[in-house]
């Protein structure tokens, strides 16, 4: 198990940050950590990586124990944190050959020169760090979390910043990457969750609300919803003469013809409504079942429901 974490609670004053929170990653798993500003994600990466001590509870990476064992957990760990800290006035390369000698990298040239490549840095490699876009910034620091060659690699917001082409590239690494390293990385951008993850830990309120694969967890998230189905029909209908029918709970207007129709329960209403248009010689032109997103899933979790 690449990182563990055993009943870890963060007290700042009496404020809970985390309450009582335990989770497993394993190595060549990437995980999306998610949750609302404030749910508690960047406190348990920072003492996953070391950077802040937890007030109860058990955290391992590779076998070490973070209080215990902090400094070969560093050496086991890459971190991106969600403001990423570099020094402006440094040039790219000049930076990069600084952090490998920090991590006393043999051959220090070599794996700058490998992970300018890596990260697509190849036309900045000369310039100020402060000169660069803020993509270019994310680069540099991914950089610097992978040049040691990590088992763990912790990123916060990693794709912040990032044009659709820069988001394209970094996604194909981080895939590659999780093919033999652990990845745990926290956005606020679902599609990227669903693109990158196999699995997402939600946390709300300091505690964990869902820990499991993407699609379990937007299947979970539509209990007690009923499932919803988009119809339209090639005529003029009106709400009271939906609402009535059996198993539907309510009925809204989208535009037009257009009708979103919500059932009772789970039970597939689709035949029902094609009944209706049969019975009252309408042409059903659109009719789908609407699938639960994994932001709807999100916001059901999160207590923000749409």
């Amino acid at each position: 198990m690449s990182v563990s974490v055993k009943n870890i609670s963060k007290f700042y004053g009496e404020q809970p940050a985390l309450d009582d929170v335990s989770l497993e990653i394993k190595t060549g798993e990437i995980v999306g950590f998610l949750g609302p500003n404030g749910a508690g994600k960047s406190t348990m990466m920072k003492i996953i990586s070391c950077f802040i001590p937890p007030s109860k509870g058990i955290v391992e990476v590779c076998g070490y124990n973070v209080m215990l064992d902090s400094i070969h957990v560093r050496k086991e760990v890459g971190y991106l944190p969600e403001h990423n800290p570099l020094y402006l006035e440094m040039y790219v390369k000049e930076y990069l050959e600084f952090i490998a000698g920090i991590h006393r990298i043999r051959s220090p040239w070599k794996r700058v020169s490998e992970m300018i490549g890596m990260v697509g840095l190849g036309p900045e490699q000369n310039k100020k760090i402060g000169a660069l876009s803020k993509g270019y910034r994310q680069r540099v620091g991914l950089a610097q979390a992978m040049i040691h060659s990590p088992k763990v690699l912790i990123l916060d917001e990693p794709t912040s910043g990032l044009d659709p082409n820069q988001l394209e590239d970094i996604r194909q690494l981080i895939k590659m990457i999780g093919t033999e390293k652990t990845v745990m990385l926290s956005t606020h951008i679902m599609q990227e969750v669903e693109a990158m993850c196999e699995r997402i830990i939600i946390i709300n309120r300091g505690r964990i609300v869902a820990n499991d694969k993407t699609g379990v967890v937007r299947k979970k998230a539509e209990t007690g919803t009923g499932n919803v189905v988009v119809v339209e029909f090639d005529k003029t209908v009106a709400r009271n003469q939906l609402t009535p029918l059996k198993g539907i709970r309510d009925a809204e207007n989208i535009k037009g013809n257009f009708w979103r129709i919500q059932a009772t329960g789970k039970e597939d209403i689709r035949g029902i409504i094609f009944q209706f248009a049969v019975d009252r010689n309408l042409q059903v032109l659109t009719l789908q079942k609407e699938e639960k997103s994994l932001e709807d899933a999100f916001k059901e979790l999160t207590g923000k429901k749409g």
